[in-house]
Order: C-alpha cells, then structure tokens, then sequence
C-alpha cells in the first residue's frame, strides 16, 4: 500500500491494512495503530494486543476467526487523535474492508471508530461517550444486508486502569452473543 492520501504517510514504517479472517462473522475496528503495530504492520499486536487477545478469550472467541482494522491505516505522531482529514482519507479502505467481509456484527474499539460506524450506518443521533454506549446493540442495516455494531472501549483502557478488565469482559461477551 502505497498510499499519500493524508500526511501520515511521511512517518509511517507500514501501513496497518487489518489482520484477520475474511470470512468473519465479528469485526473489530479500532482507531488507529500505536508504536508496536506500525514497527510490524500488524494490529493489534503489542500491549493492547494482549489485552484484545485475552479478552477474545474470555469471550469464548478466537482471534483466527475474526477480523481486525483500524479507521486509520497509519500511526498518528505521538499516538495523538486522529485529525478529520485523516480519518475522510483513510476510511474508503476500511468501508471495503467491510463491504468485502460483510460481517454480523462490528466491534467499534473506542470513542473515534464508534463515532464513524455510527454515523456511516446511520446512526448518527446514538452517538454519545463510550463510557454512555458500551457493550449496547445497535441495529441497523449496511448494503450488504442486517448488522450490529457494538461499541466497546478500547482494550488499552485496561493498562491504564486494570479495573475496567471485568467490565470489557462483559462487553465482549455481547460480541458473542449476538453472532
């Protein structure tokens, strides 16, 4: 991937496409790559990684058999948010992306992934904090046919505040319930 659309190009080691099965019932879509996943070209694979991969456990789901992108392909500077035209450039990728694997149901990792899949499926007037939103089912329909998308925090949370484990436990529980 050759892409210039935005400036995050200038910085990035890889590009993180997504990872995962293309068959997937369950996507799961973060903000955007952090340090370890640029270095790698891989999501999801360093501290957050772990934590994404002990929560799909605990959820009786295994990592093989879902999908797993980012609404930015590359890292932010400084892991700062991403910026408006960043996400407007990058986004094309992730809706085909989504339209290829016509998933069940989405994950959205956090504030800025839930955002824009509520907003892209129509869901523009659900859109509040995650803290409001997390682990709830939202119905609605995508071109290929009926999906959910279920907000959740991002599993970064948890290196920050190892109390907030239990309660993503439980909202990744909805993810496999609802497939």
């Amino acid at each position: 991937m050759d892409c210039r659309k935005c400036s995050l190009y200038k910085t990035r080691t890889y590009p993180v496409i997504g990872q995962g099965n293309h068959q997937a019932e369950i996507v799961l879509i973060g903000e955007a790559p952090g340090a370890s996943e640029d270095k790698t070209g891989q999501p999801f694979c360093g501290q957050a990684g772990k934590i994404l991969d002990e929560l799909l456990e605990a959820a009786g789901l295994k990592r093989e058999k879902v999908y797993i992108g980012n609404v930015l392909k590359c890292r932010p500077p400084q892991n700062r948010n991403p910026q408006k035209e960043e996400i407007a450039a990058c986004v094309p990728y992730l809706e085909r992306q989504i339209a290829i694997i016509q998933p069940k149901v989405i994950g959205s990792l956090g504030n800025y992934a839930t955002a824009y899949l509520l907003e892209k499926f129509g869901l523009g007037d659900k859109i509040e904090g995650i803290s409001k939103i997390h682990g709830r089912v939202f119905e609605t329909k995508a071109d290929f046919g009926p999906i959910k998308i279920i907000p959740l925090y991002h599993p970064a949370v948890v290196v920050y505040n190892n109390k907030m484990a239990e309660t993503l436990k439980e909202d990744f529980r909805v993810l496999s319930d609802n497939i």
